[in-house]
């Protein structure tokens, strides 16, 4: 359950903690489901401990300490594990098992993020009345303090919005439960506890004020409209962006946001939320540099740059696309010493399941069908896994997530490119928060790997030392 999803795949997490004996599992809260599985977890890490603490499980060379420590195996991170070969799986399960099995939102078809929060959380598939209930304290608890609104209009509409993303997270400090209880004393066994109430409280708040910055930098002046209280997390949010009657869009958010919610604890802003969190700093400051790792163009920015890449195609090709125009664009952005963005992946050697679900709902919808930008990023996935497997410099010539999401949102209207990372934000708090109270659960210390200076990297390998 821990190091490996095998056990998972075969006999799923959601299974093994029924029990005719207790209370039926669709009526209980978020909080007694994860207090029911924690004795489980504690059980299972106490037995890695005191049977294989000391047993190898890799090797570190010198190539991994000086290439970004890729590939070591030097992480707990229970809620999701991707595979090379078959992507990501949450607690066991694919992206079609996921989208098969975890309750929609009423009136819709896709899978929300207050499923995918269960899930991620418990192990366990949710009701669609606990779903629903979720879904209802996430509206409640939703408002921005004043406090912190008051801070996000305040801000240079110039500023980044993922700046700015991050600068309102870290405000919602100023109440964190976690903050307030640890400074009154509070035992370990009970750090979880309030970790999860300001996990929920920022994942309930991450729509009002991503929405606000929107409406800030790209619609001043326009009203923010109240949440409401039948409406999922992501129907909130599309609606406050001005989409809500939208409701292909309001779909694909769904969908996007909850695909894109977790992909296991070594990417840079996971980490970093794990990392920050270890020190014992509450959600909303953890979160918050996470956010700026986010940010950063080599991860989060990456599908605004495939969207850019693919408008500039588009004007120089022209809408009546040919694989052979497209073969031609592609070798020319790569003798140009350029890559081609939304391929490849640091792990993934196969197309991205996530990338596969996009393109199925585009499939489904004959308005995207006959879009010509949906149309060139399905026409490229057809033609650049050959040129990139014949330009020979791309470990994973298939295309990822990225390649296929900005240009459903630039479609549907959405066309400000530096707010797709915001949303992309929105969507990785679900795997982020599900760390920090699992963290805290499980009692994990903080994070502190040894370094080497190049002098003493070179004599460690000179020695085969270990």
């Amino acid at each position: 359950m821990f190091l490996s999803n095998t056990t998972s795949r075969t006999f799923p997490i959601f299974l093994r903690f029924r029990s005719p004996y207790r209370r039926l599992a669709s009526t209980k809260s978020l909080k007694e489901t994860i207090e029911e599985v924690i004795p489980v977890k504690q059980a299972h890490l106490k037995k890695l401990k005191t049977e294989y603490s000391d047993v190898s499980i890799g090797d570190v060379k010198v190539g991994n300490v000086i290439g970004g420590m890729r590939g070591l195996r030097a992480m707990l991170w229970d809620s999701s594990v991707l595979d090379p070969e078959e992507g990501i799986r949450f607690h066991g399960l694919s992206i079609p098992d996921v989208q098969r099995a975890l309750p929609a939102a009423p009136g819709g078809k896709e899978i929300i993020a207050e499923s995918m929060l269960w899930l991620l959380l418990t192990g366990q598939v949710p009701s669609a009345e606990q779903t629903r209930e979720l879904s209802r304290e996430l509206a409640q608890k939703g408002n921005l303090p004043p406090s912190v609104a008051s801070l996000i209009d305040s801000l240079p509409k110039t500023l980044h919005p993922m700046t700015q993303l991050g600068i309102g997270v870290a405000a919602l400090n100023h109440d964190s439960s976690f903050q307030a209880a640890y400074e009154k004393g509070i035992k370990k066994s009970e750090y979880w506890r309030y970790t999860l109430d300001d996990s929920i409280n920022l994942v309930a708040r991450l729509p009002a004020l991503a929405a606000r910055i929107y409406r800030n930098v790209y619609k001043p002046g326009a009203t923010l409209p109240e949440i409401d209280p039948e409406l999922d997390l992501v129907g909130n949010y599309s609606k406050m962006l001005g989409y809500g009657d939208n409701h292909d869009l309001t779909e694909y958010l769904r969908l996007y946001i909850s695909i894109h919610g977790d992909h296991e604890g070594g990417n840079a802003s996971a980490h970093t939320a794990h990392l920050v969190g270890s020190t014992l700093s509450d959600p909303y400051l953890s979160y918050a540099a996470a956010l700026f790792a986010l940010a950063g163009p080599l991860h989060g920015l990456a599908n605004q740059e495939v969207l850019r890449w693919q408008l500039s195609m588009l004007r120089e090709v022209g809408e009546e696309v040919s694989h052979d125009t497209i073969r031609e664009y592609l070798w020319k952005t790569l003798k140009s010493g350029q890559v081609v963005p939304g391929y490849g992946h640091g792990v993934l050697r196969n197309p991205d399941p996530r990338f596969i679900a996009l393109q199925e709902f585009c499939e489904s919808k004959p308005e995207l069908l006959n879009s010509p930008i949906i149309q060139l990023v399905k026409k490229t996935y057809e033609v650049a896994p050959n040129v990139l497997k014949e330009h020979g410099k791309t470990k994973n010539p298939y295309p990822n997530v990225d390649a296929a999401s900005g240009c459903v949102l630039y479609h549907y209207g959405l066309t400000e490119f530096k707010y797709y990372t915001v949303i992309f934000g929105v969507s990785r708090a679900l795997g982020c928060v599900t760390q920090l109270v699992w963290a805290r659960a499980l009692g994990l210390p903080l994070e502190r790997p040894k370094s080497y200076s190049l002098e003493a990297i070179e004599q460690l390998a000179k020695s085969g030392s270990p």
